[in-house]
């Protein structure tokens, strides 16, 4: 059984499942992976997996896991929390299937339970492909010292962004025990609930794009920057103040940014496009509306490794406070070549009973690589001023 925890999983997916609990808990969705690298599937993955997404079925919130959410999730009321020592997985609503070396995953159910699928199923999908392949993880614990220390040295402030697409849960572990014992005050928590737990570290994350994806889906595109933050403030009130940018692109986001939301919220997080560009951005955003960019906090997640942490510092040092969220650098540099996989929402209804679902989909900052419906991102394009 790959995954064994109920909160081996990301923060920000528990987060974002609170918030719709609390305002869309009649919404439906679909959701669909995405094999961006093109891997071929070994014959029966699709079988093997359906093994491990019925043996979810059997997780519960433990009281040592529920503990540990009181103490450090200071932002989830207790009717949340009690909800989640109630809650079980659905397999039946997973459809997995394969032809030939293609795999399809699609989830459908209502949003408030489906939204937890996507991190646990992308780390079945990765953990059990490098099972199947053979592969034997090389220099995990050496790696991992090298890297904090590096970080330590460049006294770069970060976190362990990884259960996605990690080689395994242990691969995982390992990392977290090793950047923890390797970099002191500057190594600042990991996304996974509870690998925070087992190491008493911070759980890192705030919101997913699929929150804007719903907004942008339901309210319209020139909206849905702006609904979504507000939206978020009602649930949080203030906590999980990391805006993250890049849904319909940073522009937009940047172009309905209000003075208040920039005041209320702590900073942005950065997640594709050039780095560099990015924080010249948001620091003439904050000038040009009188907010001291020393005073926020520029988040960086797009696939970083020591070198691209160091140019982005040396970039912003003294202009604003940095911090960095590393992924697969951290999780699976072990010798294999990580699968480059995601599964995004596709498709919303406010109400299960609606009769027609709305398309959800995601732009980038990077001309050519939006997701989702052709027709619906060129409706996005046209909405928002982005025609390429």
């Amino acid at each position: 059984m790959i995954i064994k925890h109920f909160t081996d999983n990301d923060l920000y997916k528990f987060s974002v499942m609170m918030a719709i609990q609390r305002l869309y808990p009649w919404a439906f969705v679909k959701y669909a992976f995405t094999n961006r690298g093109k891997t071929e599937f070994p014959e029966g993955f699709a079988e093997r997996m359906r093994e491990e997404v019925a043996a979810m079925a059997k997780l519960k919130l433990t009281k040592e896991e529920k503990a540990f959410i009181k103490k450090r999730c200071y932002f989830f009321d207790p009717v949340f929390i009690d909800f989640l020592e109630g809650f079980t997985y659905k397999p039946e609503e997973v459809t997995i299937t394969q032809n030939g070396g293609e795999l399809s995953v699609v989830i459908e159910g209502y949003w408030y339970r489906t939204v937890l699928w996507e991190v646990p199923l992308l780390a079945i999908i990765s953990e059990l492909y490098f099972q199947m392949a053979g592969a034997v993880p090389q220099g995990v614990t050496e790696k991992a010292k090298e890297k904090a220390i590096a970080l330590a040295k460049m006294e770069a402030d970060f976190s362990e962004f990884g259960t996605r697409r990690r080689f395994s849960f242990n691969v995982q572990d390992k990392v977290v025990g090793a950047l923890q014992a390797n970099s002191g005050e500057y190594f600042k928590g990991t996304s996974n609930l509870y690998l925070a737990m087992k190491y008493n570290t911070t759980p890192i994350g705030t919101m997913p794009h699929e929150w804007f994806m719903y907004h942008g889906a339901v309210f319209g595109y020139r909206s849905a920057n702006i609904k979504g933050l507000e939206a978020w403030v009602d649930v949080y009130d203030g906590s999980l103040g990391i805006a993250l940018t890049d849904t319909y692109t940073t522009d937009a986001f940047f172009n309905s940014f209000s003075l208040k939301q920039a005041k209320l919220f702590d900073g942005v997080r950065h997640d594709s496009s050039d780095p560099l560009v990015f924080a010249d951005k948001a620091i003439e955003f904050y000038e040009k509306n009188r907010i001291d960019p020393t005073s926020k906090t520029l988040v960086f997640s797009d696939s970083l490794n020591l070198e691209s942490v160091k140019a982005i510092k040396d970039h912003v040092a003294g202009r604003m406070h940095d911090t960095y969220g590393i992924g697969t650098f951290f999780s699976n540099d072990v010798g294999a070549k990580p699968l480059n996989i995601v599964i995004k929402l596709t498709d919303v209804k406010v109400h299960k009973k609606d009769a027609n679902y709305l398309k959800a989909v995601k732009l980038s900052d990077v001309a050519g690589k939006h997701t989702g419906d052709e027709k619906e991102i060129d409706l996005s394009l046209r909405t928002l001023g982005l025609e390429e």
